[in-house]
């Protein structure tokens, strides 16, 4: 059976520097860190004050009230981002062989914010379950993308992959197996965040993996530095229309990228912790690089996991040094979470899309904070603090979770 190739044909983004793709790049570009002051709740008994929460967000823009009403925030970031990617594709969703449309997406912990107030309910309540009708509906992973499908009537494929922060990357991947499979023609594939709330930055706190830098919060997502002390809690949603290159030929579409390759490895190191040599980073790598047929040396950029913590920054770059040799001084290296921070199960998509964005305009986001680096890292291109123009043919996309979870994707220009 010949493997059919898959090629980006739309995106969207929602994420705290933009609220479309492209105030999103915009922004990227300019180097603008998302981090403020958490509006959602009281900080007060928090070590960490602040995140990177959505500015100027308002749903009913594209959704409903009463639809809006039924979805938890994340759902609400899903489609909102689903609807702009599927608008920049061009695709005629009246048109098209719907059984021939999947949407797999990814997200760490779903509507995390109904489970929360459901329980609060409880609390609020001395246990009389007064829930709305919607709590199960909202609360559920799974809706994100099954509220996407029953709206357009997509009737192929349909799931959600959880792989905590590798939980988009993983859809895309996903997405890329079922089109170079012949299962579908097209899959609406990333993924959605919001848990910027109680249970995300008590929990994270309790872990010692969020900057407490309260006096200094713009600058406190800083990977790379020999200050980084934890990553920023972001938050958002990122699709892309991954398509079959024929299907989109036939209909005209524009083409951004090919997503070339992807590797997808199992760390079993620790829990939480990577293996401080990368060994699970570089073989995802490897992978991802060999699925595309290419060589290490095709690569010009990655876009870094790059969380801003002591011990991941670490590992990653020691997995780049030991996979690509002398070549990894040559590639533009950087990390968009400096500006976004970490949007969790939505970081995968929202970084492919910056590096699909690289790819296709030649310039490469900066690292911002980026003020003294580690001593201990190895002297990479960091693309400190200004975008780069850059031109390259291919790039790669890193993805890593708690759980062992690594992915790495290849994007390359489209020929």
């Amino acid at each position: 059976m010949k493997v059919k190739r898959v090629v980006i044909t739309g995106l969207g983004a929602l994420t705290p520097i933009g609220n479309s793709v492209s105030e999103y790049w915009s922004s990227l570009l300019k180097g603008v860190s998302g981090a403020n002051l958490i509006t959602y709740f009281n900080t007060e008994h928090y070590k960490t004050k602040f995140a990177c929460e959505l500015k100027e967000f308002d749903p009913t823009h594209l959704i409903d009230r009463k639809m809006s009403r039924s979805m938890d925030r994340c759902g609400q970031y899903a489609f909102i981002t689903a609807v702009e990617a599927i608008n920049d594709s061009g695709l005629d969703v009246e048109k098209i062989n719907k059984q021939r449309v999947g949407v797999i997406l990814g997200t760490a912990v779903g509507g995390i914010n109904s489970v929360f107030e459901g329980v609060n309910v409880l609390y609020q309540t001395g246990g009389i379950p007064k829930f709305s009708p919607f709590l199960l509906t909202r609360a559920l992973s799974d809706m994100i993308a099954g509220n996407i499908a029953l709206y357009y009537g997509f009737s192929g494929t349909n799931c959600v992959t959880t792989s905590a922060c590798a939980s988009s990357a993983n859809a895309l991947a996903d997405a890329f197996h079922a089109i170079q499979l012949g299962k579908v023609d097209i899959v609406i594939s990333g993924g959605a965040e919001s848990c910027i709330n109680q249970l995300g930055i008590g929990g994270f706190n309790s872990m010692n993996a969020l900057s407490t830098r309260n006096d200094d919060y713009k600058t406190a997502s800083r990977p790379f530095d020999l200050t980084r002390d934890g990553f920023v809690m972001g938050e958002g949603s990122a699709t892309l229309i991954i398509e079959d290159y024929e299907h989109a030929k036939a209909r005209g579409a524009k083409i951004y990228a090919e997503l070339a390759g992807v590797g997808l490895i199992t760390d079993t190191h620790h829990i939480t912790a990577p293996h401080p040599q990368g060994e699970a980073a570089k073989l995802a790598m490897k992978i991802a690089i060999e699925d595309a047929q290419l060589k290490t040396t095709d690569i010009g950029h990655i876009n870094t996991h790059g969380t801003s913590t002591p011990l991941g920054d670490m590992s990653e770059c020691v997995a780049i040094q030991d996979l690509f040799g002398e070549h990894a001084f040559k590639m533009a290296i950087n990390s968009t979470k400096s500006m976004t921070g970490h949007m969790l199960g939505a970081a995968g998509a929202a970084e492919a899309i910056a590096t699909i964005l690289a790819l296709h305009t030649g310039k490469v986001p900066p690292t911002i904070n980026l003020k003294e680096k580690d001593p201990a890292l190895p002297n990479y291109n960091f693309v400190s603090n200004h975008a780069i123009e850059h031109p390259f043919y291919a790039a790669i996309s890193n993805s890593f979770g708690f759980g062992g979870h690594n992915a790495s994707l290849v994007f390359s220009k489209f020929d």
